[in-house]
């Protein structure tokens, strides 16, 4: 996935303010299952929130693994939430059109 400009980033933010997180990391930490509806969810919806309930010390390396195991985009972690993009491959199901990146912006 390609990165994101800043503009992008907020753009993104605002679109994830009201989802509710739709997968919790819990005592059993990133498993095979986790990663696999993560993809799941980044399938059906583009853009969703993992929340950690366990294991927030170490949020920021799982969130890394997350994202290289799924192929999507961090956008950013606010408190115990990470918030993950990965557009659709299929341009007819693409729900998130992103904004142009400024030119010079990276």
């Amino acid at each position: 996935m390609n990165t994101l400009t800043n503009n992008q980033r907020a753009y993104l933010r605002k679109l994830a303010h009201d989802l509710k997180p739709v997968v919790h990391i819990g005592r059993q930490g990133v498993t095979t299952a986790i990663i696999q509806a993560i993809d799941t969810a980044l399938t059906a919806h583009e853009l969703i929130k993992v929340k950690y309930g366990e294991f927030k010390d170490e949020k920021a390396a799982l969130t890394q693994q997350i994202v290289a195991a799924t192929a999507s985009t961090l956008v950013s972690i606010i408190g115990n939430i990470a918030i993950i993009y990965r557009p659709s491959p299929d341009d007819d199901k693409r729900h998130i059109v992103l904004p142009a990146p400024d030119h010079g912006e990276v």
